[in-house]
């Protein structure tokens, strides 16, 4: 049976041809959006349609026997419920006059066409609001780890800034104090290369005042004569 003959095999109990596509086509299109968006569509009796999610792996290619890798991915699946079971092995028979899966209770359903699209809209805001929160939290710590690298880079670049003029100082107090006794050194020697000079001077004087006294005595030597 194809979707065709689906749609005219109901077509009769939904009030016509159109009506029994448009129902098939809204059931189809709402399992479809729901198992797409990670929602799991159950009907009790019938079955359930899910999203599986397979991971990468090695297959061999059957006409050549080559091992292929597989990519990860993602495929649907339908697993059959008790009753559609035990329908189709004979356990159970198919009713005449009534539905082979019947109704199932109040809220025991994933939901309809816009029951599933509401859900998957809200799971898909509720995603997006928490990888925006994320986001911006990623994004307010890279800032702050930027901000504290930068004082401390600046930091760093003062303190050095510092000890280099500190040690300038440093350097300029020893030149200066070099100088400084430098000049007394040259102030020294210079005061003890005049000083023999006078000293010299001094005893000169002495041989003056002797010479004076010999012509003194001399003269009086004569005179006594």
């Amino acid at each position: 049976m194809n979707k065709a003959q689906l749609v005219e095999a109901i077509a009769d109990k939904v009030g016509g041809r159109q009506q029994a596509a448009d129902a098939v086509d809204a059931v189809l299109d709402a399992i479809v959006r729901a198992v797409v968006s990670g929602d799991r569509v159950s009907v009790t009796g019938f079955g359930s349609f899910e999203k599986v999610d397979r991971p990468a792996r090695y297959a061999r290619n059957p006409q050549t026997g080559e091992r292929v890798r597989v990519k990860k991915t993602s495929v649907p699946r339908f697993r059959a419920g008790q009753g559609f079971k035990d329908l189709v092995s004979g356990s159970k028979k198919l009713p005449k006059n009534d539905v082979a899966v019947k109704k199932a209770p109040k809220g025991s359903l994933s939901g309809g066409a816009s029951a599933t699209v509401k859900k998957a809209a809200a799971k898909k805001a509720t995603a997006k609001k928490a990888t925006a929160k994320k986001t911006t939290a990623k994004k307010t710590t890279a800032k702050k780890a930027t901000t504290a690298k930068k004082a401390a880079t600046a930091k760093k670049a003062t303190a050095k800034k510092t000890a280099k003029t500190a040690t300038a100082k440093k350097t300029t107090a020893k030149k200066t104090a070099k100088a400084a006794t430098a000049k007394k050194t040259t102030a020294k020697k210079a005061a003890a290369k005049k000083a023999p000079a006078k000293k010299a001077t001094a005893k000169k004087a002495p041989a003056k005042k002797s010479t004076a006294r010999k012509t003194t005595a001399k003269k009086a030597t004569a005179r006594k004569k």
